[in-house]
């Protein structure tokens, strides 16, 4: 049996597989259009200690090792974010990159940029690991509107690296 295709909403052309349909097998769902992904990295340095209210100083001590610094220590990170959609038929593109800039510069950058995390409220009952980071960072593009967060990365040095995602960790 061969293949043919049909014009669907967008103008692409979905293969139509006669095997499926001659066997009385449900036919799949027809992909309206293509979907892409967008990938911005961001840079800020920001400074935190791992300490946990639920432990002990020698706790903390044991379970952070270094990170639990009383001074704190600071990181250069990279933050990586990803958004996926639906190609604009007119502009080519997933989103407006001026305007996921400017909501990064506003939500990302203005707000962790040069501080201290365990200032903040963000993370007032949440000790300020990189993962919480990443969780809090993947809330905040929620509300960017241009496109859907798919997943956040963050490089924290040049060994450790955490991602967070709705896509990520199924099993």
């Amino acid at each position: 049996m061969g293949t043919a295709s049909r014009k669907i909403a967008s103008g692409a052309k979905a293969p139509i597989d006669f095997d499926q349909s001659m066997a009385g097998l449900k036919s799949r769902p027809i992909k309206t259009g293509p979907r892409a992904y967008l990938s911005r990295r961001y840079r800020l340095s920001a400074s935190h200690r791992l300490n946990s209210k639920a432990y002990s100083e020698e706790e903390n001590r044991t379970v952070y090792g270094k990170c639990n610094n009383p001074y704190g220590h600071g990181h250069n990170y990279a933050v990586e974010v990803t958004l996926g959609g639906p190609v604009n038929a007119e502009t080519g593109m997933v989103c407006d990159l001026g305007e996921l800039d400017e909501f990064a510069q506003t939500n990302l950058l203005q707000r962790f940029d040069n501080r201290n995390l365990n200032t903040m409220d963000e993370f007032g009952q949440a000790v300020p690991t990189t993962e919480n980071f990443t969780q809090e960072i993947y809330r905040i593009f929620q509300g960017f509107g241009g496109a859907r967060v798919v997943r956040i990365r963050i490089e924290e040095t040049t060994n450790n690296s955490f991602e967070y995602g709705e896509e990520l960790g199924k099993d």
